[in-house]
Formats: structure tokens, C-alpha cells, sequence
């Protein structure tokens, strides 16, 4: 007769609650890096970008950690005087986002090849052509900004801003919080995998070797014969 199987042992305490605290940390730092990423892609299906504030020239709009959600112009009559705007001051690569204070026409210029002065380009007709730029300044400034801006350099119009967004966003694309957020994750799941092995080398030791007993083989042997 084969002995019967015993059932499965339960885990002790420990290991279930390290089991528990394992998954728990999977699962929050997996959802934070999803996160991290699901953020900038809903506002880019969106046709939104999000912008991370530096300083705080805008204050008490917006201050420095926040987040502005920007949508994309489509013609220079979206632009209207007392909108906030993100753009690329002339001259710099580094986008500021101010309030537009002026709406202005000014000379389109070119190079004169012969003086190297800056002269109006002007039209088949002789008449000077003219271009739209927009004049702004920060709320937290006095003064407006030194440059009119081309309309070809704004970014995009302000839609909202969601107060101490940038901070987070901004870690969250840091190697430090890429490594914050996957790195406790895949040890926790190699963790597991160790004690999941360790649990079934358990298993097997404790579990029951088949025994027959004497009555048994006796029949066995006259069923032989």
C-alpha cells in the first residue's frame, strides 16, 4: 500500500511576510515607472506637451517645480495679448514662458551683403515686408523682456499648470529615479525566485517516501507466481 500523500506544508510566518513585502515593493515601484512614463505620452495623444518650470519669474502663477501644459499654435490670430506662452527668446536655446504683453509688426530684416547692416526685405512692389512678433514679459518682472519674439519661435500656449509636478517628473527622468525605481523591483523579484527554489527543495525533502507493507508483498509475490 502506498502511503498516503501529505499535504503541503504551510510557509512560516517570516517567509510569507517577506513574500508580502516583496510584491509589495514590485508592485508600487512598477506602477511609479509606468507612471513616469504614461504622464508624457497621454499629453503627447493629446496634442499637449508638459513643461517643467526653472524659475520663478512667473510667480505667483506659477513658481519654480511646477508643471505647465502647453498646446502647440496653429496660426499666429491663436495668439492674443495676456496669454502665457513658452518660447525660445532669440538668440538662446533655452525655452522661457512668459505673458505676452504686446502684439507687434515689425521690419523683416536680412543682411546687406555689401555694409553687413541689417536692412527691411521688401517685396516685388519695393514695399517693406514685415513680420509678427509678440512682446512679453515675466508677472514677477518689472520690466518686459528686451526682445520682441518671432511667432516662429513660441513653443506653445499655456493650458494648465499642476503645482509641484516638475519636481516629480523631473526626478522621475533622472538616472537616480529610473535606478530608485527599477533596480529595488528586480531585486525583490530575484529574491523571490531564491525562495521560491528554496521552498521546493523543502518540499521534496519532507515529502513521503512510498512504503508497501508486508501483507501487500505477499499478495504482489502469489500474483507473480
Amino acid at each position: 500500500m502506498i502511503g498516503r500523500r501529505r499535504s503541503r506544508a504551510p510557509k512560516p510566518t517570516w517567509r510569507r511576510l517577506v513574500g508580502v513585502a516583496l510584491w509589495t515593493v514590485v508592485v508600487v515601484c512598477g506602477a511609479a515607472y509606468a507612471t513616469s512614463l504614461a504622464v508624457p505620452l497621454w499629453f503627447q495623444a493629446h496634442q499637449q506637451r508638459i513643461l517643467i518650470v526653472t524659475s520663478g519669474s512667473m510667480a505667483p502663477k506659477f513658481d519654480a517645480g511646477d508643471a505647465v501644459v502647453l498646446r502647440a499654435i496653429s496660426d499666429e490670430s491663436d495668439l492674443k495679448v495676456g496669454q502665457i506662452i513658452s518660447f525660445w527668446p532669440m538668440g538662446s536655446d533655452e525655452l522661457v514662458t512668459h505673458r505676452i504683453v504686446a502684439l507687434r509688426k515689425l521690419p523683416d530684416l536680412r543682411q546687406d551683403e555689401a555694409t553687413g547692416n541689417m536692412v527691411p526685405k521688401r517685396d516685388a512692389n519695393g514695399e517693406p515686408l514685415t513680420k509678427s512678433y509678440v512682446v512679453t514679459k515675466g508677472d514677477a518682472n518689472q520690466d518686459a523682456d528686451a526682445n520682441a519674439t518671432p511667432i516662429g519661435r513660441i513653443r506653445g500656449v499655456q493650458l494648465a499648470v499642476h503645482k509641484g509636478w516638475g519636481w516629480v517628473l523631473q526626478w522621475a527622468g533622472s538616472p537616480q529615479g529610473r535606478a530608485v525605481m527599477l533596480v529595488p523591483p528586480l531585486l525583490a523579484l530575484a529574491t523571490l525566485e531564491l525562495l521560491a527554489m528554496g521552498d521546493a527543495r523543502r518540499e521534496r525533502r519532507d515529502r513521503p517516501v512510498a512504503r508497501t507493507d508486508s501483507a501487500d508483498r505477499r499478495v504482489d509475490e502469489l500474483l507473480l507466481d
